[in-house]
């Protein structure tokens, strides 16, 4: 018997306020957990999400033989077992609803000498692989598949896999990055060009744990036969969940919101600069590095949005920030229109049907197109939305709902534990009007008139 459905009730609430600190990039804490366990000597990785998405690739690498310790939240380490330390898995390897993971851990267990097997919930089990598997066959990975490309993924190890150069059709920063692990493994050097450039996450930390790849945007190139040494990782905060308080300090009248110690990596804040041409009032201050990662703080103040025609070269940096876009777009004047991101049906749903028709629901006016949408500018009413179990869209509804003129219900929310598991606790803090359903939102409905 199936678990009930998980429901939020979120309406109008105040101004948001006050100064944030949003939990680390779970990007960069899927990433982190797999070099520290293939390096040679203890890393201590600090920042680290504790969603269940990261908990579900430390839960791997500890099947595969690494020692992890958590000393307190938000902190591990990671006693590596080097490059070809990895132990053979008895059972399948449970990615729950962690498609980065499943995508990485297919490139990386290909070099293995053992077999392995990737399975994930329902929700993952429904996101096709074969963009993965298909380069990596190349390399003479052999991977079996469900029918469709769908996961499990069954993983044959003890091949021997070669270098080669791979051109990518489509811009994936999950696909590059899954050939680039593979590459660890080979004889001869592996080459990934992209169409348009996408996060490089992955290239970034394989340089600071010491291995020698050359890269660029656009393009990497890994050489086999190296080691990883061990070293301490500070992980940002992540710029996909800053996003929602961003677009929503943005709509919300009266609002002034700092988010502090924010990755900026350049590939990754495309939504920042697609804000701003609609108009956003967004500072950048105290910018560093923190863990081979630019960082800053984020000041974020209420402004009137316009619609605009989004430049296809920021979409690739901006690919799970739409959600939040298409609310920001319902919330501007005019009409915001979107081509080049078809990757959004594919991901864990198809966030573009799943945000158009939520949309829909509240008064909004949006035309479908097969790799985007036409979003209408209007006022949003309230009603009830299906999220269909992806967390990203969820919050997305529930920073329209800041901007509704009733109570918008949110169903099927349970996935945000994932990425972002205290997020109805800090956006009650800033000021949401947000509720599990059958509780009463903690900010109630203000005059923002006055």
């Amino acid at each position: 018997m199936s678990a009930p459905l998980v429901s939020w009730n979120a309406m109008p609430g105040s101004a948001l306020r006050g100064t944030l600190e949003i939990p680390g990039d779970k990007s960069v804490s899927h990433r982190a957990i797999m070099l520290a366990s293939l390096a040679d000597g203890v890393s201590r990785i600090d920042g680290f999400l504790e969603g269940e998405d990261a908990r579900a690739t430390e839960s791997i690498f500890r099947r595969l033989g690494v020692r992890i310790d958590t000393p307190q939240a938000g902190s591990r380490i990671v006693h590596g077992v080097g490059i070809d330390g990895l132990r053979a898995p008895s059972t399948p390897l449970d990615c729950g609803n962690a498609g980065t993971a499943m995508r990485l851990l297919a490139g990386l267990l290909a070099g293995q000498p053992f077999d392995s097997v990737l399975v994930g919930d329902a929700s993952l089990s429904k996101r096709p692989m074969h963009r993965v598997t298909v380069p990596l066959a190349r390399m003479g990975a052999r991977i079996d598949t469900a029918d469709g490309g769908l996961p499990p993924l069954q993983v044959h190890g003890a091949t021997r896999l070669q270098g080669i150069e791979f051109i990518a059709d489509v811009a994936s920063a999950q696909v590059k990055s899954a050939v680039l692990l593979a590459g660890l493994f080979t004889e001869g050097s592996t080459t990934v060009i992209e169409p348009q450039p996408t996060r490089d996450y992955t290239e970034r930390m394989l340089a600071a744990f010491g291995w020698p790849l050359t890269f660029s945007p656009g393009r990497a190139i890994v050489p086999g036969g190296h080691r990883l040494r061990a070293t301490d990782v500070h992980i940002p905060a992540d710029f996909s969940s800053a996003a929602f308080f961003i677009v929503a300090a943005t709509l919300v009248p009266g609002s002034g919101l700092r988010l502090r110690r924010v990755g900026m990596n350049p590939r990754r804040i495309g939504l920042l600069h697609v804000l701003r041409l609609m108009g956003a009032d967004i500072t950048v201050e105290t910018a560093d590095e923190q863990g081979g990662e630019p960082v800053a703080d984020l000041v974020v103040r209420h402004a009137p949005l316009h619609g605009i025609e989004v430049p296809v070269e920021h979409v690739a940096d901006m690919i799970d920030e739409f959600p939040a876009l298409f609310v920001a777009a319902a919330c501007a004047q005019g009409v915001t229109t979107v081509r080049g991101a078809a990757e959004l049906r594919v991901k864990e749903s198809d966030r573009i049907a799943t945000v158009a028709a939520g949309l829909r629901t509240l008064g909004i006016g949006v035309d479908e197109s097969p790799d985007g949408a036409r979003i209408h500018g209007g006022e949003l009413r309230g009603g009830r939305v299906d999220s269909h179990g992806d967390h990203r869209v969820a919050m997305a509804f529930a920073v329209a709902a800041q901007c509704a003129r009733d109570a918008v219900i949110i169903e099927d929310v349970a996935n945000v534990a994932t990425s972002f598991p205290g997020f109805v606790e800090l956006g009650q803090a800033a000021g949401f009007g947000l509720a599990r359903e059958g509780g009463l939102p903690a900010a109630l409905a203000v005059d923002r008139t006055s």
